[in-house]
């Protein structure tokens, strides 16, 4: 690929981070349920987990 299409991937990127639109993935550190811990050390409330019925955690 040519330099000009990475400036112009690198630009884009850039304003995307800047007008706040840049999606940041969690690395989850704990089990999937509903309060989950990130990285970051933070918890948050998992509204996408296919465990409906709690069993991803059981033996």
């Amino acid at each position: 690929m040519s330099a000009s299409f990475y400036q112009q991937l690198e630009q884009q990127l850039a304003a995307t981070r800047s007008e706040g639109l840049f999606k940041e993935e969690r690395i989850i550190t704990s089990a999937q349920q509903a309060d989950i811990a990130v990285a970051d050390g933070s918890h948050v409330i998992n509204f996408c987990a296919n465990n409906y019925l709690g069993l991803a955690n059981h033996p």
